[in-house]
């Protein structure tokens, strides 16, 4: 009986507050109007983003500065499937202006949504897959690979800006009108991409915190401890980055594919350094390593800085810069990170005896304790 309560306590502990949230979350239609629907809807596009990058940065300690880049690879692959359905068949309004004739050859197949959302998972994966193997094999890390991933996500954007007739160059992909033959003014439209977005989130946070917990998840903390330990223990740090890498990359698609028809344009402003320098900042104030501070992070800093713009239009900039700040110094671990610390203090005061705390994420514990739960 004692053991059957101790398990329903853990799964209160442990699953409670994701359950409560996303109650609120699934609720928010009901009480929220169309703009801050939307609005919300748009943060939590960002929260995918951080999940992945809280993966590979928070859990892997591989810092990547182009998580923008996927982002707008899975925005722009589902765009030119809307721009297609927008247009009903016709030719982009930028490749008119441009003084193409036809469409060309590698926009055609994306007229079909099942096509548009496959590439949204593998084009990404690909490309992330293929780059971590020759980065990782390399043995490159630190700021190294932070600097690469930044140099491809600014080579990609200047790419697109110069590509004005196959991308829209600075002005993107604009005037999406539906989606999946609804159309995208319609506010039940909105209400559903959102409702879309909290269940996609709620999957994709399940599957992450199942994959930290797995011997996979101890596998890359310890890869991030002790690299060298865990090679000689006879596993790939290779395998283990670079599958790392290209889940975090699906997961900032993802959010991408999803931002799209909820804000009605992409352009190669998304893929610029700043916006990947935005999400690290995002997993920063929500705590790395704790993938519900990713989540808390995005929703933070996005509300933050909408809040600031509303308010102070002309210095927004400074306040969202103080936060940022703030946030560092007064909280190193994260918003998330803070809370744990203090709350396994409080709890070990309580006890008769000290207790060893595990953080329920990612325990933040010994190289030697890591291989050996490893091994185990």
């Amino acid at each position: 009986m004692t053991s059957q309560k101790n398990g329903f306590r853990t799964f209160l502990t442990d699953w409670g507050p994701f359950i409560i949230w996303g109650v609120i979350l699934l609720l928010a239609p009901m009480v929220l109007s169309e703009f801050r629907l939307n609005l919300l809807g748009k943060f939590l596009t960002f929260a995918i983003v951080a999940i992945g990058l809280d993966l590979i940065w928070g859990y892997g300690g591989m810092l990547s500065l182009g998580q923008g880049l996927f982002f707008g690879l899975g925005a722009y692959f589902f765009a030119m499937h809307l721009k297609l359905e927008s247009g009903g068949g016709r030719l982009p309004d930028f490749m008119v202006w441009s003084g193409m004739k036809e469409l060309p050859l590698f926009w055609q197949p994306f007229a079909s949504p099942v096509f548009a959302i496959a590439m949204v998972i593998i084009g990404p994966l690909i490309v992330a897959a293929i780059l971590g193997y020759f980065v990782f094999r390399s043995r490159i890390q630190g700021v190294y690979f932070s600097i690469i991933t930044q140099a491809l996500t600014l080579i990609v954007s200047i790419s697109l800006i110069g590509q004005q007739p196959y991308t829209g160059g600075t002005n993107g992909i604009t005037n999406l009108s539906t989606i999946f033959g609804h159309s995208l003014a319609d506010p039940q439209t909105q209400v559903g991409l959102y409702l879309s977005t909290v269940i996609i989130l709620g999957v994709i946070y399940i599957l992450a915190r199942l994959l930290t917990r797995s011997r996979f998840g101890r596998l890359l903390v310890a890869t991030r401890d002790d690299e060298a330990r865990v090679r000689f223990l006879g596993y790939s740090p290779v395998t283990i980055k670079t599958t790392t890498f290209a889940i975090s990359a699906v997961c900032a698609s993802i959010g991408g594919a999803l931002f799209v028809p909820q804000v009605g344009i992409i352009s190669p402003a998304a893929l610029d350094v700043v916006p990947s320098i935005m999400m690290v900042i995002w997993v920063a104030v929500g705590g790395r390593a704790t993938l519900v501070g990713a989540v808390v992070g995005a929703l933070l800093v996005n509300a933050g800085q909408s809040a600031f713009s509303e308010q102070f239009p002309n210095v927004w900039q400074y306040f969202l810069g103080a936060l940022f700040v703030g946030a560092v110094l007064l909280f190193p671990q994260g918003v998330v990170g803070t809370y744990r610390m203090a709350f396994a203090r409080w709890g070990a005061r309580g006890d008769s005896a000290p207790v060893e705390e595990e953080a329920p994420e990612a325990p933040v514990t010994g190289s030697g304790r890591l291989m050996q739960e490893v091994v185990e």
